[in-house]
């Protein structure tokens, strides 16, 4: 069995490829500038890392997910195999010490001398790219977009009530709509976070 790598953002041969761009001669025989070689250079790296992230994507679902989720909720505290068992109702310590694991080989988390397990580094893939911190807390997106649109829409009725004129219904009936879809929106992503 092989063991597992850690996801690393900028490989070796990144930089291997960027040198031999810089000093080959062909390069600049055939007319590039810093503008052609930057652009190369960032191809590279872009494309490094978007399969990592793809790579992460693949592996942070269900359990994974939810351990992942509930290291996100304290990103500054550390937390044992065991705690992790317990909040998240696992059978066992080795299936939360396995999750942890993965979370390990994708770099995500790092593991203390007295093995607890911290938060290194915060990716939004997957579900949690409709998350925003707040505080502690992980929140939809939609749920300012919603609040906003909202308040807006009681001042816009506050300030201008129904007078029957189809400017004043129309806006009234767009208003509604909208709100009732980012709500709804809203609604939906809190009910399918993983925790």
């Amino acid at each position: 069995m092989t063991s597992p790598t850690k996801v690393k953002y900028l490989t070796p041969a990144t930089f291997i490829v960027l040198g031999y761009a810089l000093f080959d001669l062909r390069v600049f025989s055939q007319g590039l500038y810093y503008k052609d070689i930057h652009n190369c250079f960032w191809r590279v790296v872009m494309s490094d890392v978007s399969s990592d992230l793809a790579v992460i994507e693949s592996q942070l679902k269900g359990k994974t997910l939810q351990v992942y989720w509930y290291l996100l909720r304290s990103p500054s505290s550390r937390a044992g195999v065991r705690e992790v068992q317990r909040v998240l109702g696992l059978s066992s310590p080795s299936v939360a010490a396995h999750h942890l694991e993965k979370l390990l080989s994708l770099g995500l988390v790092e593991k203390s001398m007295r093995g607890e397990y911290f938060l290194v580094q915060e990716v939004r893939v997957g579900l949690l790219r409709f998350f925003t911190r707040l505080g502690r807390f992980l929140v939809p997106r939609y749920l300012f977009y919603s609040v906003w649109l909202s308040t807006m829409f009681i001042i816009y009725l506050a300030l201008y009530w129904p007078t029957g004129s189809i400017h004043n219904m129309a806006a009234i009936l767009f208003g509604s709509v909208a709100n009732l879809i980012l709500w709804f929106e809203t609604v939906r992503l809190w009910r399918e976070k993983p925790f």
